[in-house]
């Protein structure tokens, strides 16, 4: 019996990245997956604190078009949203492929649930990423965070929002605000935008507490830092430092105003399952086949008396008596 033939040492060094390929399918569309990796990342703490799961990187090509195709796998969607904020190239332009969507010249990058995907050297269409993100497995699709929503819109440098979960964005992001002043182990969350003015650009970062009574205690340790513009609507406090230009920068914080919003992550009842249409139908159910009873009567009734006639005589139907007197 002959001996198994070895395996080749060049298909021993393909077998970690054929296991790893685990995210981007076969085929995306009409193009064929050439090549999988594992890509570099360029900021180890800041993936970490977004909670990295996995990321994986593929090369698709048909004929001489090819591009490349990454996803990252977050721990929920508030870290998906922070990477997207993270990774989104500053000449980007929205998209309608996804709730968080942009495209450039080169590519596109958007977000579905946990996952951060980015294709670069080609956009990719709606028939295109319907069965691949159907493929994705773990998806988290809990609400997005609100507190994006409370920036205000006015004069914003576009794709300047950077979404802060911890010491690691916020050092990043905006290092003039030291940790313990966020206070991120109360459960803390910020977000960031820059704002032109006539004097030069503002950064606005709004944190986010748990309760009014939380924000009403940390606003005091922000008013201390150097520079500081500080205003609390609810549980935000809106923080500017420095502010390059006082007028415009007083101007920015009076349009940050807290109204509380609520979300209801719950099962939307399918047409039929509400008991009050459900009791609705019956109602018209029962009053068709009453209407339909009436009818019938009134056709048998007068199919005898109307359409045959009476007959005369010993021809008439002679009435049944039953005689119960006698008995």
């Amino acid at each position: 019996m002959p001996a198994p033939s070895p395996i080749k040492p060049a298909l021993l060094l393909l077998l970690p990245v054929l296991a790893h390929a685990a995210i981007w399918p076969e085929m995306f569309g009409a193009y064929q997956r050439t090549a999988v990796s594992i890509p570099k990342l360029s900021d180890q703490p800041l993936w970490d604190e977004y909670g990295l799961k996995e990321s994986e990187s593929a090369v698709y090509g048909t004929g001489p078009n090819q591009f490349t195709a990454t996803a990252y796998r977050l721990q929920d969607t508030t870290a998906s949203l922070a990477a997207f904020d993270w990774q989104r190239p500053a000449d980007a332009k929205p998209s309608n492929l996804a709730n968080l969507a942009v495209t450039t010249a080169r590519g596109a990058t958007l977000v579905h649930g946990n996952y951060l995907l980015v294709f670069e050297g080609h956009k990719p269409t709606a028939e295109e990423l319907v069965p691949f993100v159907d493929s994705l497995r773990e998806v988290d699709t809990t609400p997005l965070p609100t507190l994006p929503g409370f920036l205000p819109s006015r004069n914003l440098v576009p794709n300047s929002e950077r979404y802060i979960l911890g010491p690691a964005s916020l050092a990043r992001f905006d290092p003039g605000i030291t940790p313990s002043v966020a206070a991120f182990h109360l459960g803390t969350e910020a977000q960031l935008g820059v704002f032109h003015s006539p004097k030069g650009n503002l950064t606005l970062a709004l944190f986010n507490y748990p309760t009014h009574q939380i924000a009403m205690q940390k606003i005091a340790e922000f008013e201390k830092l150097p520079g500081a513009v500080v205003k609390r609507s609810g549980p935000l406090i809106a923080v500017i430092l420095p502010p390059t230009d006082a007028d415009a920068a007083e101007t920015l914080l009076a349009q940050v105003r807290y109204e509380a919003q609520i979300t209801l992550d719950e099962r939307i009842p399918k047409r039929g399952e509400n008991a009050g249409e459900m009791l609705l139908n019956i109602f018209i159910l029962t009053g068709i086949l009453i209407v339909f009873c009436i009818i019938a009567g009134l056709f048998v009734g007068g199919f005898r008396t109307v359409l045959l006639g009476r007959r005369k005589g010993a021809d008439a139907d002679p009435m049944i008596l039953l005689h119960l007197e006698q008995r």
